[in-house]
């Protein structure tokens, strides 16, 4: 069975970003924690989806992403230092959670959820980048088609509880997906 729309697709794959020699190992799925989708449904990238569109169980793969079609370029704009106080529990700032290289769930102003990454904590402000971690690299993936079928219905129903979009945020993401089909908006 060949993949195409509404199938049940497994996995696995590497995926460094950099180029040349200088590639960095960023993530990885196994036979024993594959990458599972339902393909065509808005969970992945649609360049990673077209890249795999007619392989079937066996079929490796080795293709590039660039970032105008993955997660965008790094964007100096999305870097923002935002008052210390916001991040108070209480009344007292929460040190444990807001700290360098922390990933912190957040809301902008018209209650879209998004994720910042803490750059810099200062006296006064708390420095936030809310590009997504992979802007400005060229996803490289390795890979192999372990499955291939059609769903069954706990199959669909396992993918749709896994978040409330299908595609990664949290389960109660009464927003939906954002334009480019993963993640809240």
């Amino acid at each position: 069975m060949k993949i195409t729309a509404n199938k049940f697709v497994s996995v696995t794959y590497d995926l460094n970003v950099g180029e040349g020699e200088e590639r960095e190992l960023m993530e990885r799925a196994t036979p024993e924690t594959p990458l599972s989708f339902i393909f065509g449904t808005g969970m992945m990238l649609p360049a990673f989806e077209d890249a795999l569109k007619g392989l079937e169980v066996g079929g490796k793969f080795n293709f590039s992403i660039n970032p105008a079609d993955a997660y965008g370029e790094y964007n100096e704009d999305h870097l923002m230092d935002l008052p210390k106080n916001i991040f108070e529990v209480e009344g007292k700032f929460d040190a444990d959670v807001i700290k360098e290289g922390n990933i912190v769930p957040m809301m902008d102003s018209n209650e879209n959820r998004l994720n910042g990454s803490v750059m810099d904590v200062k006296e006064d402000v708390v420095v936030m980048d809310f590009n997504h971690p992979l802007a400005g690299e060229t996803l490289h993936f390795s890979g192999e088609v372990l499955d291939v079928h059609d769903p069954t219905a706990e199959e669909i129903a396992k993918m749709t509880a896994r978040s409330g979009c299908g595609c990664g945020c949290e389960d109660d993401c009464e927003s939906g997906c954002s334009s480019d089909g993963c993640g809240c908006h």
